[in-house]
């Protein structure tokens, strides 16, 4: 005898419901008859879609207030962000929701089409952009500082001593200690390619407000970066991303020379992050550092060596 197979939790399904109610009665191209599906499931979000809606469940400890101002930066910012169905979330199952139309997202198997260009534009017209009064500020450092506390639970592991000496030579700001040095401002705080959708035909924008605020928009360069220094992302498509940044006046770089003097900490500290988070990723999974993780766990050995007042380091061969 074989049991049926568990249905939906009971978020997922008031997560089905609460996208479902935002279908329109008549869509242009007729009734929608499809089923929902679960697009993300992880502990700071839960994301469900049904039809050309997607229902997001946020953290739970994310306060609504402060998100339902992120959101206000999303609706102010249509040509950087998708725009949000709802002025503010809503509570579902002692979670913070919020409804989005549904986008295509970029193809994680087709890295050559990434749109480099159009990524670094949205983020300088971000940066750019006026700050709304009482707006909270970027949780890019407190991200990484939270990648790094689970680090420090995870415990026994070869790599664990390395990324914590990496973490350690970063200076206060870079770990949510202290404010971030320079001017501030609007900024995505978790920037990745994951974060790029479009509609049918539409230009890409950006997605996930979580950890829009106020903050150093170096930091929202520092993962292509950190990638690029790390070996992982070609000088080719770096120079796509830094070039079109600066043609589209991004704050956040010199618009000429050098720019890692402004994108050296942020980088290291963006390393470090993603380094906390394969180890622990490895671990669950039990198997060892996989290519890729050994060549980011290897550069937080490098930024522990070198002091991040030494320019440049981080780089391959010290430029860009």
């Amino acid at each position: 005898m074989t049991s049926a197979p568990a249905g939906p939790g009971p978020l997922t399904a008031a997560l089905a419901g609460h996208a479902r109610a935002a279908v329109p009665a008549h869509p242009p191209h007729g009734p929608c008859s499809c089923a929902a599906a679960t697009l993300a499931d992880r502990p700071d979000g839960l994301v469900v879609r049904h039809g050309g809606i997607v229902a997001k469940a946020h953290a739970p400890d994310d306060d609504p207030a402060r998100l339902t101002r992120r959101i206000a930066v999303a609706d102010r910012l249509p040509g950087v962000f998708l725009p949000p169905l709802d002025p503010a979330p809503v509570t579902l199952h002692g979670r913070p929701v919020t409804r989005w139309p549904y986008a295509s997202p970029v193809d994680p198997d087709d890295p050559d089409a990434a749109p480099w260009e159009a990524t670094a534009t949205l983020l300088a017209r971000l940066h750019r952009a006026p700050v709304p009064a009482a707006v909270p500020p970027a949780r890019g450092p407190a991200k990484a500082a939270a990648a790094v506390a689970g680090l420090r639970e995870q415990g026994a592991h070869p790599a664990v001593p390395v990324v914590l000496r990496a973490w350690a030579a970063l200076p206060g700001w870079a770990r949510g200690d202290a404010p971030a040095p320079g001017p501030a401002a609007l900024c995505h705080g978790d920037f990745h390619l994951g974060q790029l959708v479009r509609l049918p035909h539409g230009p890409w924008r950006l997605i996930d407000v979580d950890d829009v605020g106020l903050g150093a928009p170096a930091w929202d360069l520092a993962r292509p970066a950190a990638w690029y220094a790390c070996g992982l992302l070609g000088p080719g498509e770096w120079a796509r991303f830094l070039d079109a940044y600066r043609a589209a006046r991004g704050p956040a770089v010199p618009v000429a020379g050098d720019p890692w003097p402004a994108l050296d900490v942020p980088a290291r500290a963006l390393t470090v992050q993603t380094a906390a988070r394969m180890i622990v990723k490895s671990a669950a999974d039990g198997r060892p550092l996989d290519e890729v993780e050994q060549c980011v766990v290897d550069a937080c050995a490098r930024i522990a060596a070198v002091p991040a007042a030494a320019e440049g380091e981080l780089a391959p061969g010290g430029t860009t």
